[in-house]
């Protein structure tokens, strides 16, 4: 966006494509945690993991560099990010709920330390708990279209069989995923495979319920990130089975490339969808299958719907304007205009 000049601050490696300046915070994964003890503020593998990346991010990162910072980690990235430095300034600081509001609404514990300046919410109904709390906006997640888009998917690349229809599920492989209930689910179908592409601490459970429930019809996949689009456009329909998801960037990501999504009606999906998804009580595996196959029915009867619904609300061009006019907003409430501080400041890191 013009006027701004990010710096991304991340794990992986730097993708010289990109006009963002990368900065590499090394940090153990999360897999490495999965046996440690769980306790508060340590409440799982990913906070662990939060902590190593904070401690390579206190080596690199200078705030009077910044306007805004923006992230969706809690609780060691947040709280590192709101310190006061010397003179009593730090950047403005944005949180994101892409992992769920509960830091935002919560009063016990270590929540009782997060804090922000402006609170993106990535639903409407974090936008309504926590508009009274904090600057809010409500700004789902996005999509790149020339990245994610329909097309014809190398099947055999991915193991995945040419003569039958193909559901995928995209998760995280943890309780709140509902993979194996996903599983059951298509189980009750004969005629469909089912690849699931995730990693999580249920990876073994998942396995072991994929190969007694559909043999010979069932793939777990652990892909990067570059072969996403490619498995989207093998698959027939997509599903997803959370009850109480955020913002998926799985959903969006469907959808770009033109896939039939089944997943749980909510508001949340009512609003994300509109009328271009199927809605259904995923905690009945009849309705989920049935879904299904109704689904690979009127799989191109709606591509369109699908498609024009990403064009209109959530491309990066669109998620990014909205990004940059609060931002601006959160930085110019204290007189601090983006790229005030000195010629080489940077709005937004």
């Amino acid at each position: 966006m013009p006027g701004f000049s990010v710096t991304l601050f991340g794990s992986g490696q730097a993708d010289p494509s990109r006009s963002y300046r990368f900065v590499h915070c090394g940090c153990r994964p999360r897999e490495k945690f999965e046996r440690w003890p769980h306790f508060p503020p340590f409440r799982s593998e990913y906070v662990w993991e939060e902590a190593t990346f904070v401690r390579a991010l206190r080596r690199v990162y200078k705030p009077t560099q910044f306007d805004a910072t923006v992230t969706c980690s809690f609780p060691f990235v947040n709280w590192f990010l709101l310190r006061r430095r010397a003179g009593g300034q730090r950047p403005k600081h944005i949180y994101v709920t892409q992992n769920g509001d509960w830091p935002c609404r919560r009063t016990n514990a270590e929540f009782r330390w997060f804090g922000c300046d402006g609170l993106v919410c990535t639903n409407p109904e974090y936008y309504e708990e926590n508009r009274a709390r904090y600057p809010s906006v409500l700004i789902p997640n996005g999509v790149d279209p020339d990245v994610f888009h329909p097309g014809s998917g190398d099947r055999a690349s991915f193991g995945l069989p040419s003569d039958r229809p193909v559901v995928v599920m995209v998760s995280a492989l943890i309780a709140s995923k509902r993979v194996i209930e996903g599983i059951e689910a298509v189980s009750r179908r004969g005629d469909v495979f089912l690849a699931v592409a995730g990693d999580g601490p249920l990876r073994d459970q998942v396995m072991e319920a994929g190969h007694r429930l559909l043999p010979g019809r069932f793939a777990r996949l652990k892909l990067s990130r570059e072969r996403m689009p490619d498995l989207y456009r093998c698959a027939d329909v997509f599903l997803h089975m959370s009850m109480d998801e955020p913002s998926a960037n799985a959903y969006i990501e469907a959808l770009a490339t033109g896939l039939p999504v089944v997943t749980h009606e909510r508001a949340v999906t009512r609003w994300t969808f509109e009328d271009a998804a199927f809605l259904v009580n995923t905690e009945a595996p009849d309705a989920v299958a049935e879904a299904v196959g109704l689904a690979l029915a009127r799989q191109g009867s709606g591509r369109e719907d699908r498609l024009s619904l990403v064009r209109r609300r959530f491309t990066w061009r669109a998620i990014a304007a909205e990004y940059a006019t609060f931002i601006r907003q959160i930085v110019r409430d204290e007189g601090v205009l983006a790229g005030s501080r000195d010629a080489g400041s940077e709005a937004a890191a």
